[in-house]
């Protein structure tokens, strides 16, 4: 168990969606994390936020959006300087990445469920 928070973004209540699966693997594998997606749900006992809240701080961020969803994320993203975000299949972003290396933040293509699975993460 790290204790290094995680934030989720476009995590969804929608069981076949791997967001979902990525909050529930998370919290089994004991890390504590913030899920945020397009509304307000539950992902088993987990609520599911619209925002991050002023003041948070993620070691991690792992998206789940495709790269024009992000658009409204990236400012907000890069300034809460996470030690690293998780770039998942589908949510490429080549030019946020740069971004986000320029400011210091590694930037990964990879799966977060994969990373879980294997003790990557």
């Amino acid at each position: 168990m790290s204790g290094k928070m995680t934030l989720v973004l476009g995590a969804s209540p929608k069981a076949d969606r791997y967001s979902h699966r990525a909050v529930l693997h998370l919290r089994a594998h004991g890390h504590p994390l913030l899920a945020v997606g397009l509304r307000e749900s539950m992902i088993d006992d987990i609520p599911v936020v619209t925002s991050i809240p002023d003041g948070s701080v993620f070691d991690t961020v792992t998206l789940y959006l495709n790269a024009n969803n992000q658009a409204p994320w990236q400012e907000r993203l890069l300034a809460l300087k996470p030690k690293r975000i998780i770039f998942n299949p589908g949510a490429e972003n080549p030019a946020f990445a740069r971004a986000a290396e320029a400011k210091g933040i590694e930037a990964l293509e990879a799966c977060t469920l994969v990373m879980l699975g294997t003790g990557q993460y």
